[in-house]
C-alpha cells in the first residue's frame, strides 16, 4: 500500500473515531442543564447537583464490565452500542420533562458515555500507536470540546429563541445518529485476544499496580475538575455579581472554550514537548485560577481564572490514560475500564461541592473542593514519565 493510500486509509478511519468524540461530549451539557433544571424546580445546590451525580456514578458501575465486554465483542461493537444508548438519553427529556425524568434521562446518558469512553479511547490505539497515541487523543479531546462549549449555546438559544432550552437534546440526537451509522459503515482491525479474558476481580486488581491507581486517582481528580467547573462557573458569577442564569452561562462555554484552545495546541505541543512538561505547566495553569477565585471577585478576572482552568484541564486526560494503557499494553481493555471508571469524580466532587457550599452559604466552598483536585495533580508531576 503507498503513502497516499495509507494516509487516505487513515482518514477514513478517523472520521467516524471523530465523530463518536463529538457524542461523547455531550455528558457535558449535564452542567448547563443542572443550572436550569435548578432554576426550573427550585432545587437547593446540593439536590441539584444530584444531576451530574447521576450521570457519572455509572462509571463506577458499567466501567470495568464494558472492558471484559469489549474483550468478547471487540471496540468498534461496544462503542456503537454506547451511541444508540446515549441516543435514547437525549430523546427522554422530550417524552418526560420532570425532575425524575431528568434523572432517568441522565442515568441513560452516564451509561452510553460510560460505554464510550471505555471502548472509544483504547479504538484510537488500533489505528495509531506509540508517541502518536497521546497526541490524536488529545485531537479527539479537541473534538469533544467543541460540542462540550457548543451545549449551553445551543441552551441559552433554545432558551431565548423558543423558550426551550431543552431544543439542543434533538440536535445532539441527530449528530450520534450520525456517528453511529458512519461507524457502522468502517471496519477497523483489533488486535486478538489472546489468552482467558479477566474476570471483573482480576480488572480490580490492577489497581494494585501503583502506576495504575496512581493514574485511576488522578482521573478522578481531572473530571472532579471538569465537571466541577462546569456546574459552579455559572453559579460564582450569579453568587458574586448577581446575574441571572441566561448571563452566568455563558460561563460554561468560557470554560469550554479555552479546553477547545488547549486540546488542539495540545495535540501538537505533546508531539513536540514531553508530556511531563506539559502536564506541569497545565497544572500550574489551574493552580493559579483557583488561588484567583479564592479573591475575585469582578468579572474579567473571573472569566480569566475560569479559561485558565479550561486551559490547564485539557491536556490532563490524554497524558494519563496514555501512560496507563501504555503501561500495561497487554491489558489495554481492562487498563480502560479502569481508567474510566475514575471517571466517578464527576459523582464525587459535585455532591461534595453542593454540600461544602450549602455549609458555607456561597461558592467558595465549591473552589475549595475543586482546589483539592488541583492540589493531588500538582503532586503527581513528578511521576509524569516520558512516552516512548
Amino acid at each position: 500500500m503507498t503513502q497516499e493510500n495509507k494516509d487516505t486509509s487513515l482518514i477514513a478511519k478517523l472520521i467516524p473515531v471523530m465523530l463518536a468524540f463529538f457524542a461523547m461530549s455531550f455528558v457535558d451539557s449535564v452542567g448547563i442543564a443542572t443550572n436550569y433544571v435548578k432554576s426550573d424546580f427550585g432545587l437547593s445546590d446540593t439536590v441539584a447537583n444530584l444531576c451530574p451525580s447521576m450521570v457519572f456514578f455509572w462509571f463506577l458501575v458499567c466501567s470495568v464490565p464494558t472492558g471484559m465486554l469489549m474483550n468478547k465483542i471487540g471496540r468498534r461493537k461496544t462503542v456503537l452500542i454506547s451511541l444508540a444508548v446515549t441516543i435514547a438519553a437525549l430523546v427522554l427529556p422530550f417524552i418526560s420533562y420532570s425532575f425524575a425524568g431528568m434523572m432517568i434521562a441522565f442515568a441513560f446518558l452516564g451509561i452510553g458515555n460510560a460505554l464510550m469512553q471505555v471502548s472509544l479511547n483504547p479504538l484510537v490505539s488500533n489505528i495509531v500507536s506509540g508517541n502518536k497515541l497521546a497526541s490524536f487523543m488529545t485531537f479527539g479531546q479537541f473534538v469533544k470540546a467543541i460540542g462540550s462549549f457548543v451545549a449551553p449555546l445551543l441552551a441559552a438559544w433554545g432558551a431565548a429563541k423558543f423558550g426551550d432550552w431543552k431544543l439542543m437534546f434533538p440536535i445532539f440526537a441527530v449528530e450520534a445518529l450520525i456517528a453511529f451509522v458512519f461507524l457502522a459503515k468502517e471496519q477497523i482491525k483489533e488486535e486478538e485476544i489472546t489468552g482467558k479474558p479477566s474476570t471483573f476481580k482480576e480488572c480490580i486488581a490492577l489497581l494494585g499496580d501503583s502506576t495504575v491507581l496512581l493514574c485511576f486517582i488522578g482521573i478522578m481528580c481531572h473530571v472532579g475538575i471538569d465537571v466541577g467547573t462546569n456546574v459552579a462557573a455559572p453559579k460564582i458569577l450569579m453568587d458574586r455579581l448577581g446575574w441571572d442564569l441566561s448571563a452566568a452561562g455563558y460561563a460554561t462555554s468560557l470554560y469550554f472554550i479555552f479546553r477547545t484552545i488547549g486540546c488542539f495546541s495540545g495535540s501538537f505541543l505533546l508531539a513536540k514537548f514531553s508530556a511531563k512538561m506539559v502536564f506541569g505547566v497545565s497544572v500550574f495553569f489551574m493552580l493559579a485560577a483557583i488561588l484567583g477565585l479564592f479573591v475575585s471577585d469582578t468579572q474579567w478576572p473571573i472569566y480569566v481564572c475560569i479559561a485558565l482552568i479550561g486551559l490547564g484541564n485539557s491536556n490532563i486526560f490524554p497524558i494519563i490514560f496514555s501512560q496507563a494503557i501504555l503501561h500495561l499494553p497487554e491489558k489495554k481493555n481492562e487498563v480502560s475500564g479502569l481508567m474510566i471508571m475514575g471517571l466517578v469524580g464527576g459523582t464525587v466532587f459535585p455532591l461534595l461541592m453542593g454540600i461544602m457550599s450549602d455549609a458555607l452559604g456561597s461558592q467558595i466552598g465549591s473552589v475549595i473542593i475543586i482546589g483539592l483536585g488541583v492540589l493531588y495533580l500538582l503532586i503527581i508531576i513528578g511521576k509524569i514519565k516520558k512516552i516512548a
